[in-house]
């Protein structure tokens, strides 16, 4: 091996393997190089202590560790009291622990102790199938956490009041786009406003890693500049999904797996209000909890992987039925037609109907947002405005951040509307406080958020507290406005679907084709909804991703019949 070649092998990433059996280390390591070794480097220990002796050097070389694997039952140093350690040095790096069937206990404490990322069952044979999947998902989780290079990197220049860079700041997060903030008044900032030519006045400034600058850009400019897809590729599919929240990515990924020609839109970022959770705790595999981001953004890429469009800050504002197709209209006048069409637009958050929130929203008043909010909330006093489990996630992630949360809740109390295990969390929080039977009358401020008016709902006596961030997390409107005149909806909006659409044996109005509608199927044949946006829907992340995939198997009977 030459000199370039050792420099370039210590630029990889390392996975590093530990196991005091020589037999097992050498055969991991092997299968791992076969696997990613053009890509990473594969460092194998014997021990626990010289595996934290290699990591301390990797350490002061200023490499990155991507994964640490290691069995569970070494003499001196178990594997979990290595991972343990090892986090120390490189937190951010995945963890996995080789354990025999009986290692029950060990695989308890490794929840506990080093929040493992995954168990590996000895043997591992054959690796394609028990080994290679279980690497790339670790790498894959660890990508999603690493620092970005500065090269790779967006640059904003806002200031830290301006509506519209906090739309540029938000939208580029809720897309798992890594930028780095500056403020105009500070030196970086200021350099850049120079280089591009403009004053403070003309923000936000958005830079792309290859130097190209946008000046007040709108989010499609700024989508486009960033690369995300906002352009069908072809004129037909077999199924457009409009929404990506997770009713949508559930079945994007089973449509395109499946061999439909597939093209999810979406108005702004996939993930919809899931995406914005900053830690769901309640969905089926994940017992440490998982970000609405990270699960989001990984069924998004799962979508791409089998081949599914996703398409970005477009806009639906219109259906049109066909003879033999389904058309969505977008409001720059464009259109997507397919023999079927599934809505998974969800629900979006009621705007907070008060004196002065709309002049003040981005500039202290903010609908979710909080993991784009929260580093500048560090010793603030933060606000929420809701009582259902959004509400409860975010005070839970904010107090790690706010000086005091105050969560405003108009019922008399949060157990009609929240989930018991968030709850508990907030009642032993000592930073949290939860204000009943209230609500915000008023917000006030010059150019940002300075005060709130909460009123008492039985009283009706009213308190003005000073505060600088208030995060609202009420109501739940489908906004289906859109679909005024083209199919069957309730007094509030959501879609009607299946069994709502009959009624004393009679089929919607209109109804053609000699069969009930599908359980998923609305009042116009060919023309389904999944998740929060239907009527009578269970209104949790797991419900919606189970609707998304069963309305692909019935659109592949309606396909199948036409």
């Amino acid at each position: 091996m030459t000199a370039d070649d050792n420099r370039n092998a210590d630029r990889k990433p390392v996975l590093l393997t530990v196991d005091d059996n020589p037999s097992v280390s050498r055969a991991v390591a092997r299968d791992l190089r076969r696997h990613v070794g053009d890509s990473f480097r594969v460092v194998r220990s014997e021990s626990g202590p010289q595996a934290l002796d290699t990591l301390r050097e990797l350490k002061l070389r200023g490499a990155a560790v991507a994964v640490l694997l290691a069995d569970h039952r070494m003499p001196g140093m178990t594997g979990v009291e290595f991972l343990e350690q090892a986090m120390d040095l490189f937190p951010k790096a995945r963890r996995a622990l080789l354990t025999a069937y009986a290692d029950t206990e060990a695989a308890i404490k490794a929840i506990n102790d080093v929040d493992v990322d995954h168990y590996l069952l000895k043997p591992w044979d054959p690796p394609e199938e028990k080994l290679y999947p279980v690497i790339d998902a670790l790498i894959e989780l660890w990508r999603d956490d690493a620092d970005e290079p500065a090269d790779r990197t967006v640059q904003i220049v806002g200031h830290r009041w301006s509506a519209h860079s906090f739309e540029v700041r938000d939208f580029l997060a809720h897309n798992a786009v890594p930028y780095r903030w500056h403020t105009s008044e500070e030196p970086e900032g200021q350099r850049m406003l120079a280089a591009a030519g403009v004053d403070a006045a003309a923000v936000p400034l958005v830079v792309s890693p290859a130097g190209e600058h946008l000046v007040t850009p709108t989010i499609g400019e700024v989508a486009t500049l960033v690369g995300l897809s906002t352009t069908p590729t072809t004129d037909f599919y077999d199924v457009v999904i409009v929404g990506g929240g997770p009713a949508g990515l559930g079945a994007a990924v089973y449509a395109a797996s499946e061999g439909l020609r597939t093209v999810l839109v979406e108005r702004r970022a996939t993930g919809g209000q899931a995406g914005q959770s900053s830690r769901i705790e309640n969905y089926l595999g994940f017992p440490d909890g998982v970000s609405g981001s990270q699960l989001t953004q990984r069924a998004s890429r799962q979508a791409l992987k089998f081949g599914a469009e996703v398409l970005r800050t477009r806009d639906v504002v219109s259906l049109d039925v066909r003879p033999s197709s389904r058309a969505v209209h977008f409001d720059d006048g464009g259109e997507v037609v397919a023999h079927t069409v599934l809505l998974a637009t969800g629900i979006a958050y009621r705007n907070l109907d008060v004196p002065g929130a709309d002049e003040l929203t981005g500039r202290g008043v903010f609908y979710g947002s909080t993991a784009t909010e929260a580093p500048a909330c560090a010793g603030d006093e933060v606000y929420i405005v809701g009582g259902a489990n959004s509400a409860g996630q975010a005070a839970v992630f904010l107090s790690r951040h706010a000086r005091r949360v105050t969560i405003v809740v108009r019922a008399s109390s949060l157990a009609g509307s929240m989930s018991h295990y968030l709850i508990r969390q907030i009642g032993d929080l000592p930073n949290v406080e939860v204000v009943l039977d209230s609500e915000v009358s008023a917000v006030d401020g010059d150019g940002h958020l300075e005060a709130l008016t909460i009123r008492n709902r039985s009283t009706g006596s009213e308190e003005t507290v000073k505060v600088g961030y208030l995060f609202v997390f009420i109501g739940a409107e489908p906004r289906t406005e859109w679909l005024d005149g083209v199919l069957a909806r309730d007094s509030r909006g959501f879609v009607l679907t299946g069994p709502d659409l009959v009624v004393d044996g009679r089929r919607p109005p209109g109804w053609r084709p000699d069969r009930d509608p599908y359980f998923l199927e609305s009042s116009v044949p060919g023309v389904f909804a999944a998740g929060d946006v239907r009527a009578n829907s269970v209104k949790r992340v797991a419900s919606a991703v189970g609707e998304g995939a069963m309305a692909i198997q019935l659109i592949h009977s309606y396909l199948e019949y036409q």
